[in-house]
């Protein structure tokens, strides 16, 4: 499917990817419509830290995916839809499961609906790397069993079967990507990696952590917009699940070492129990095939390796040595 000259939707283009991609898609000269979450202040999340010509671009619906009402009027129109929206925080799950059923299994079964009754021609629902839970064998294939270890992997398995079922009863032109961990600039703090930079910027040397042993398929943001848009164009990925990843398992250790090596600080880690999820619940080891993906697209990241993690990094340490930048963040708060 040829995407030029289509009329683009993305869910979650106020969010850390979402953002991302829907300033890609604007540079490529695409015609899009970012669906933004409702709020009284006007905020268009991350869109607000876009360049100028990029906001300027943009045709902006504000709304909540969890409505079907508003999911149908902002898809009306579109002839592709990107649906990124969600929640995806794991240690806020633990405690406000609801919202995440309402948000990432109905707000998906809103979209895939709306897709089925409005003729939409191709929906690329994202998924994640958690709903495979600790790897029973690696590297992760589409194939791999699904685990739900937290309410958020659950939801978000729930939410792949919604969309995935619409194109076995439907023949919904319905593709799910599956990313393994994005990092890059704009990512909360609640993920590893920016925990250790903007703990680092701020001046710690003794840094707040939870497990240093998990591993990890860490992707920098840009290859994963790169994947995105590649099964978007891929007739032949209608209907698949589809990993993104890089191929490449670091342990967070590992990945803090590297950090601060990148940082050029010496840095100690203390463990915080807040930080640590229960024992069942942690996913041990994540490590992608890509190979699928590359079949269906041609597609390969950019930031491979430990090379490319390196150089993915440096950019993202790069971001948050801003200012600007830094002072959206609460370095001294554990952020769920």
């Amino acid at each position: 499917m040829d995407l030029r000259g289509k009329k683009i939707l993305v869910t979650g283009a106020d969010g850390f990817i979402g953002s991302h991609l829907t300033e890609e898609l604007v540079r490529q000269g695409h015609d899009v419509r970012a669906f933004v979450l409702y709020n009284s202040f006007n905020s268009w999340g991350w869109l607000d830290h876009s360049e100028p010509g990029v906001r300027k671009s943009l045709d902006v619906f504000a709304g909540d995916v969890r409505d079907p009402n508003g999911v149908r009027t902002a898809m009306r129109g579109c002839d592709v839809v990107f649906h990124l929206a969600a929640l995806i925080a794991i240690p806020y799950s633990y405690h406000s499961p609801d919202t995440y059923v309402d948000t990432n299994v109905k707000g998906t079964l809103n979209v895939v609906q709306a897709a089925r009754d409005l003729g939409v021609a191709r929906v690329v629902h994202t998924s994640t790397s958690e709903v495979y839970g600790t790897a029973r064998y690696v590297p992760i294939d589409e194939e791999h069993p699904l685990q739900g270890q937290s309410p958020y992997s659950a939801s978000k398995i729930g939410a792949d079967q919604i969309a995935l079922s619409f194109h076995r009863s439907f023949d919904t032109p319905v593709t799910v990507a599956r990313p393994f961990n994005t990092y890059g600039p704009r990512q909360s703090a609640r993920a590893v990696i920016p925990t250790v930079i903007t703990q680092i910027r701020a001046g710690a040397r003794t840094l707040k952590l939870g497990s240093l042993h998990p591993t990890r398929d860490f992707n920098y943001v840009a290859d994963t917009v790169g994947g995105f848009l590649a099964l978007a164009g891929a007739d032949a990925a209608v209907g698949q699940v589809v990993n993104v990843g890089s191929a490449f398992e670091v342990s967070i250790g590992d990945t803090v070492r590297l950090i601060a090596e990148v940082m050029g600080a010496q840095v100690e880690v203390s463990t915080d129990d807040q930080r640590v999820r229960p024992e069942k619940s942690e996913v041990e080891r994540l490590f992608a095939s890509n190979d699928k993906v590359r079949a269906l697209t041609g597609w390969s990241p950019e930031f491979a390796g430990l090379d490319g993690f390196r150089r993915g990094l440096e950019r993202t340490a790069r971001w948050f040595a801003d200012p600007e930048n830094l002072r959206l963040y609460k370095a001294d708060i554990y952020n769920i």
